[in-house]
């Protein structure tokens, strides 16, 4: 970081060498630089507004739009230059700010591949799943990849958002080696007003090094895992750094944007959870459900965005991720609670309405045939599942909002035979997107269940639940 610093005093010099022998002008010019450099506007010196106003008077005519527009992006750059000079990396030529795709595609080398796969280590997670990677591997990673950067002679900056809603999101900055990586990067971000980064008290910044040499590809792990590169995240240094090709991993970005973007969204009054939000003829409707059984239910026209991840807050509720619209949105705050579990022993209701101590329960479990995936989340996450729980178990008792259970899979089969017999709800759509119908219709059948299974059920749950949480599992919480 020294280093960096000092590099870009150097270029400032030189950049505001005098041109004088006039001792006092030559020392007002690195000054008058650096708060240029720092506010992203020109500050003179007296004796530089007495050159300028004189040279306006013999050419005798006004500031010209072009010159006001370059003017303006001389601006801009000695902002950017500045802003991510603070995050280590210094501009050596030049650096192209929140270009538009159009733009980017000219700037060759178009890599549109999605990849799979890509290992992320992560610092701050506490569920299981991803390797860790210590505070000074980190340091140590940053520091390589901050040095490649500076190196580059083009740097690709863009700006974007997690988060649907402007009152609470999470603001991103890109800054890249590579424009197909930005490309990728701005489709899974929400857009962002100008300058909307440097008023933000907590940024999040991704450093991409497509180009960085393969011995600091492997410093966290080698093997054909490896081969297109690698991701790692620190969450307390908001940070995600994308070695090779790991930007072409949406999967794998959508999941460690959620864990470093959790702690921002929670501190700005969000309840961040794993789920879905439906939009049912202005009613909104929060879900959730393991991911295979999202992609066959039928909900696509329905679904606020494809991709997990809801935020709900005082003001309304909003998606981590957009998949439709492009622009940012805040919709109202769910009026109801939907958790998927399947079951095919029967023990387990086709549909019931939960209390919120029910409902915490059952998304604490994340139940799927035998398994549990608890809170309904594999990635990592800075937030442990039971503090998840109860924060949906505090939002459904203090909001009053009603909770359902729905198991998605009755008698060995997906309930498409058992939702058919309700005439009066849509033919179309799929079975799960019927039996939601149904519940905010409020024209639910009588279910029967047989005793014994749900004994056993219990036991599984209690079992699972209490072997992992023990005695911090609150006494609200029930089957």
């Amino acid at each position: 970081m020294a280093g960096a610093r000092s590099l870009l005093l150097r270029h400032i010099r030189m950049a505001v060498s005098p041109s004088s022998s006039s001792s006092s002008a030559a020392s007002l010019r690195p000054a008058a630089a650096l708060r240029e450099a720092l506010w992203g506007r020109r500050w003179m010196s007296s004796e530089e507004a007495k050159g300028r106003s004189s040279t306006r008077h013999r050419q005798g005519r006004q500031e010209l739009p072009e010159d006001r527009r370059h003017r303006q992006d001389q601006e801009v750059s000695y902002g950017i230059n500045w802003a991510i000079a603070g995050r280590g990396v210094v501009v050596r030529d030049k650096v192209f700010y929140n270009m538009e795709t159009s733009e980017l595609q000219k700037g060759g080398n178009v890599y549109t591949e999605n990849l799979s796969a890509i290992p992320l280590h992560v610092r701050g997670n506490v569920t299981s799943g991803n390797p860790d990677v210590s505070r000074a591997q980190f340091a140590k990673l940053l520091k390589l990849v901050t040095f490649h950067l500076s190196s580059i002679s083009s740097l690709y900056v863009q700006d974007g958002a997690v988060g649907s809603s402007m009152v609470c999101d999470a603001k991103v900055r890109v800054i890249s080696d590579n424009p197909s990586a930005v490309m990728l990067l701005s489709n899974i971000l929400w857009r962002t007003p100008d300058r909307a980064i440097s008023h933000d008290t907590c940024p999040l910044t991704i450093y991409v090094a497509n180009s960085i040499s393969t011995n600091v590809r492997n410093s966290l792990g080698s093997g054909t895992q490896y081969a297109n590169g690698f991701a790692a995240a620190d969450i307390e240094r908001s940070s995600l750094i994308l070695c090779g090709k790991a930007f072409a991993d949406s999967a794998m970005l959508k999941g460690a944007l959620s864990a470093l973007t959790a702690p921002i969204l929670s501190a700005r009054g969000g309840l961040p959870f794993p789920g879905w939000l439906l939009c049912f003829g202005g009613s909104a409707v929060m879900l959730f459900a393991p991911v295979d059984v999202i992609k066959s239910s039928g909900l696509e026209d329905v679904l606020v965005s494809t991709d997990s991840g809801v935020v709900v807050s005082s003001n309304g509720s909003s998606v981590l991720f957009p998949t439709k619209a492009r622009e940012p949105n805040l919709l109202a705050k769910p009026t109801t609670a939907i958790i998927v579990s399947l079951d095919s022993t029967d023990a387990l209701p086709t549909v019931s309405k939960l209390s919120p101590g029910q409902a915490a329960y059952h998304f604490l479990a994340g139940y799927h045939d035998g398994k549990f995936v608890p809170a309904y989340s594999k990635g990592p996450s800075p937030v442990d599942p039971l503090a998840l729980a109860n924060s949906l178990f505090s939002y459904l008792k203090e909001d009053n909002t009603p909770a359902y259970l729905i198991n998605a899979k009755n008698s060995g089969k997906y309930m498409d035979e058992w939702i058919s017999s309700f005439q009066t709800l849509s033919n179309t759509g799929k079975e799960l997107r019927r039996l939601i119908e149904a519940i905010l219709l409020n024209n639910l059948p009588d279910c029967n269940h047989e005793d014994t299974k749900v004994g056993e059920l219990k036991g599984k749950y209690k079992s699972f639940l209490s072997g992992k949480f023990g005695k911090y599992l609150p006494m609200e919480f029930s089957f």
